[in-house]
């Protein structure tokens, strides 16, 4: 019988792909392992590849559709022997997902509770600000049972609806939680006004202005900031540091730099990279710190896998050094590099730019003395750096010149309290002070 090929999902909160191109076309015979179509999400382009033999009997989604519903059929496959052109008459019934992508393993794995029912059979939960909730039955039952209040729990089902898995992750913790929001067409949150999009354009003249719609990747950026910033009690710590041995010692590693036949050099050293691992030593140092709060136990990572923001057309993403406190600068320089240029093309896999235990954001290179970053759940950390520059300061009664670099550590104060806090940022000072502890 024919086999449906479904928009996958290449993350754990993936809802919609873009169908960007179709690397096959109807009538083509394909085998497992051909790549048959490139879908785009918020962060990356990843191929589609086939895990059955067969023939592409029809395309049911044009090439170049955006907002694809993750489970939706986007072609049907004859099998070997089979008729395709019966098979392209056959009308789609429910499926299991035959066409995946690499990361599509680990999300396969819940796939069987989004597709557990249709649309609820009771009237959808008021999620207490005029909107509504929509839930299957069997998530609403265990919600019940949990007393999980659903219109704080972000559904992972079509259309954002709220199924089975995500109550079990909201009970471990794991949940990306709804803050409370605005009904559409205005009103308040707690405390809060929030005007309408049509209030708002009122404010201004018709025609003074260009809308440019959201796209995915900035929808999903103001999304879990949001919530970042709702439902994590942040506190900040700020420190200067002198970074006057950094760069001397960076310049010295930079110009005996091994070179290739055509005289490039092997790696080319960032402050940034010394950044990176001063803070995967610092966490090493501070283990405590080195946490991811969930409601039922604090994870407690073994790791520095650090996160590093980069932005990119229309946004940023976070690919993540792992285990970088066991890494050589020169290695984490050139896995950033790599990093950095795969994220401007959207070329990253997801388990590169998914998880990390802290993060690092870097605007010193716009000459941004110092600023406070958002923590990008699951994080307990992010670590804002500034510009290095000279200031006087004094030193034994003298005003002298220094290179100075601010950094502020924003905590998750449910995982990194004050005390706790300040022994990392203390501990990241004193690394990156003396760059060649970095070297071992």
């Amino acid at each position: 019988m024919p086999v449906n090929i479904l928009m996958p999902a290449l993350s754990p909160t993936m809802e919609k792909g873009n169908l960007a191109k179709w690397l096959k076309k109807e009538g083509d015979k394909v085998k497992a392992g051909d790549v048959i179509a490139e879908i785009e999400t918020d962060k990356a382009t990843m191929e589609v590849e086939a895990v059955d033999e067969g023939t592409i009997a029809k395309i049911m989604v044009a090439e170049g559709t955006a907002d694809v519903p993750v489970n939706q059929v986007i072609a049907v496959l004859a099998e070997e022997g089979e008729d395709a052109s019966a098979a392209a008459k056959a009308t789609p019934s429910a499926p299991k997902p035959q066409a995946t992508a690499a990361p599509k393993a680990e999300a396969s794995k819940s796939a069987p509770a989004q597709q557990a029912s249709p649309a609820p059979t009771a009237a959808p939960k008021s999620n207490g600000s005029g909107g509504r909730v929509f839930s299957s039955p069997l998530a609403r039952r265990l919600a019940k049972d949990a007393g999980i209040d659903l219109s704080r729990v972000s559904g992972s089902g079509p259309h954002g609806r709220i199924i089975a898995r995500d109550v079990e992750s909201a009970k471990s913790g794991g949940a990306q939680m709804r803050a409370p929001s605005a009904p559409s067409g205005g009103g308040t949150m707690p405390g809060v006004s929030v005007p309408s999009d049509d209030q708002i354009r009122a404010l201004y003249e018709e025609g003074s202005y260009e809308s440019v719609p959201h796209d995915s990747m900035r929808k999903t950026i103001a999304r879990r900031l949001l919530e970042s910033k709702l439902t994590i009690p942040h506190f900040y710590l700020t420190a200067d540091c002198d970074i006057g041995s950094l760069l001397r010692v960076r310049e010295e590693i930079n110009a005996s730099a091994p070179t290739d036949k055509d005289g490039k050099p092997a790696f080319k050293l960032s402050v940034n990279d010394f950044v990176i691992k001063a803070m995967a030593v610092a966490l090493q140092k501070v283990p405590d710190a080195n946490a991811t709060w969930t409601e039922g136990a604090m994870l407690k990572h073994k790791h520095s896998d650090i996160g590093v923001a980069v932005a990119i057309p229309g946004g940023l993403v976070t690919p993540v050094i792992r285990h970088a406190e066991g890494k050589s600068l020169s290695a984490i320089s050139n896995e950033m590099k790599d990093y950095a240029a795969r994220a401007k093309a959207k070329k990253l896999k997801p388990n590169e730019f998914q998880g990390g235990t802290t993060a690092i954001s870097n605007l010193g290179m716009y000459g941004v003395k110092d600023f406070a970053a958002v923590i990008n759940p699951p994080h307990a950390t992010i670590l804002a750096v500034g510009a290095g520059e000279e200031r006087a300061v004094v030193r034994e009664g003298q005003i002298v010149a220094a290179s100075i670099m601010s950094v502020t550590l924003s905590c998750d104060h449910r995982a990194v309290d004050g005390a706790l806090g300040a022994l990392l940022l203390a501990a990241f000072r004193e690394a990156i002070e003396k760059p060649l502890s970095l070297m071992a």
